[in-house]
């Protein structure tokens, strides 16, 4: 094998598609699924590089441009929000005026509103807000997007294989010659080997994808790479409070930014260095600080419910010996390794810092750089060929009439599926709506559990069932019930718990108000309809059922005719 790409994230997927289409024989190892680490707990903001216009131009002239590609090559992952930076009563107009320049010296559209044409807009933005600018924000859904690269990937001869965690950076004579992996049970179709068994995996050039992992990683191999894991929270919130994406136009602080994904909003973000990428607290605090401060912006957040809050931790670098104290000062911009000029180590590069919206152009040119260490010349062709399910279709009609769906399923299911619509949504068995909440369709959930099997949550990720406002309590189950009859029950129950379980994690930070009684409701319908709380399915020993059978205990009966039973009424 040539290459070998450690890192199931969007960077790692968008190299190994990258490398196979230019030929190369490539496989990619992530320790978990896909979008596992970073790329799997972010806001989904498609950045504009307004955020970065004044602090860090360089990462802000990527972003407008790698915006403008994912537009073209992703439009099934994308919705194009537009974004607002506004302005409220003791911002600096200093900072406004440079943002406004930051701009436009980077090429990003810009545009100055009246407070009064913001809220035309948004109409729950605050009274106050006295002016915004607007800019190309938007937002994008990064599992679809981490899938897609990875299925073509795959499609050109790739070897994608999840649930395989490194074990060790094979090093000879001052050269990386490979990685061991163990491999675990991972849920799906995918072959995977078997449970605890390892794997050593030999490659010409090994690239370290890892993203705030890369310095452990690095360390198997005997070199250091200064990444700074900073971790954020995130908050959804139970609806589109917004359209747009809306930022608060001030110098850098955490809650600054609401992001309208899909049928919710998300609240972002904080910025805390932290020493484990794997191991940091999840604090109550900074959620109720990200609702109170972004109430400020948005006054009706203070009303809404919170469905449910998560962290993620950014892959931050500085070269050596810079110094910076504070997270948020440290650029986004990305950085190549290389660490046979670096270090005199041989055979690998790694790649850190950057944003999701540049993964593409971070792919791009450490493929450029791994190639021409393999003497392959070949173009890049990831900024011009689409990705699967984004080339042009002509699907998005009215699918009331051609496929029985109502319209508004018709167009989500679309935008979903991209150019597979035609041949998913085309079926002539009934096609009910399984997740209401996200109006996901059962030929939808049925196709990507021809992918995923029996991981209720990779069907999820590709298809968003689940992630509505009841958080699984209304579907979960009928999610399940679809892997019938092709997997026994045993398997099923245990998906089924597996999908539930992650759909709980997140809700534990957002149990109060409403959000706390929807939860008691999801307990409740699971618990008497399903017996899920004392499931007679899990237990151990053997089920007496003779036990139900017999009618009353003898004694119950001789109390009954000595006249001690219950009183009637007679």
């Amino acid at each position: 094998m040539e290459v070998l790409v450690i890192g199931g994230g969007s960077t790692g997927c968008g190299i190994a598609r990258d490398l196979s289409m230019r030929g190369v024989d490539v496989t990619l190892v992530e320790r978990g699924n896909l979008t596992h680490g970073t790329t799997g707990r972010m806001h989904g903001l498609l950045h504009s590089g307004g955020r970065y216009a004044v602090s860090d131009q360089e990462s802000a002239a990527e972003c407008i441009a790698e915006n403008r590609v994912l537009r073209e090559i992703a439009s099934h992952t994308v919705e194009m929000t537009g974004g607002l930076f506004v302005q409220k009563p003791g911002d600096p107009d200093e900072y406004f005026e440079e943002k406004l320049a930051g701009c436009r010296e980077c090429g990003i559209p810009a545009e100055v509103l009246s407070g009064a044409e913001a809220r035309e807009i948004e109409p729950y933005l605050a009274r106050d807000v006295e002016r915004a600018i607007r800019v190309p924000d938007g937002a994008i859904d990064p599992f679809r997007l981490c899938v897609a690269n990875a299925a073509d990937a795959e499609k050109h001869g790739a070897r994608i294989e999840t649930h395989a965690e490194v074990t060790d950076v094979l090093v000879e004579d001052g050269q990386v010659k490979g990685v061991e992996v163990r491999h675990a049970s991972g849920p799906g179709k995918r072959t995977h080997r078997d449970p605890g068994t390892t794997e050593r995996i030999e490659a010409d050039h090994v690239v370290n994808a890892t993203g705030a992992w890369a310095g452990q990683l690095g360390a198997m191999a005997g070199v250091e790479v200064e990444v700074r894991p900073s971790k954020g929270v995130m908050t959804v919130m139970n609806c589109r409070q917004v359209d747009t994406v809306v930022n608060r136009c001030r110098p850098k602080g955490d809650a600054d930014i609401v992001v309208p994904h899909e049928t919710a909003c998300i609240l972002g973000t904080t910025d805390e260095e932290v020493e484990d990428p794997d191991d940091y607290p999840e604090e109550q605090w900074e959620v109720d600080m990200m609702i109170d401060t972004l109430s400020e912006l948005v006054p009706i957040l203070s009303e809404a419910r919170t469905l449910r809050s998560f962290w993620g931790v950014r892959p931050l670098y500085e070269p050596p010996d810079t110094g910076t104290t504070d997270p948020t000062d440290i650029t986004r911009q990305f950085f190549l390794l290389d660490h046979a000029d670096r270090d005199d180590l041989a055979g690998m590069t790694t790649i850190v810092g950057g944003k999701f919206t540049t993964y593409r152009l971070m792919a791009e040119q450490i493929t450029d750089h791994v190639c021409g260490k393999l003497g392959v010349d070949a173009p890049c062709r990831t900024a011009d060929e689409p990705l699967p399910g984004s080339n042009d279709f002509s699907v998005l009609r009215d699918y009331m009439e051609e496929f029985g769906l109502r319209s508004p399923i018709g167009r989500r299911s679309t935008e979903r599926l991209g150019s597979k619509a035609d041949r998913v949504l085309k079926t002539d068995d009934p096609n009910p709506v399984v997740c209401t909440c996200e109006a996901v369709t059962r030929a939808e959930l049925e196709d990507a559990i021809d992918d995923a099997g029996t991981d209720l949550n990779a069907t999820r990720i590709r298809t968003r069932a689940s992630m509505g406002n009841c958080q699984g309590g209304f579907c979960a189950h009928r999610m399940a019930s679809l892997l019938h009859p092709d997997h026994d029950e045993a398997t099923t129950r245990a998906a089924l718990d597996d999908l539930y379980a992650e759909r709980w994690k997140g809700q534990r930070h957002a149990l109060w108000g409403e959000q706390l009684s929807q939860a008691m409701l999801n307990h409740a319908l699971h618990a008497t309809t399903m017996n899920r709380d004392h499931d007679p399915a899990a237990r151990e020993e053997t089920i007496e059922y003779d036990r139900f059978d017999a009618g009353p205990s003898t004694s119950a009966a001789d109390a009954a005719t000595d006249g001690e039973g219950v009183n009637r009424g007679d």
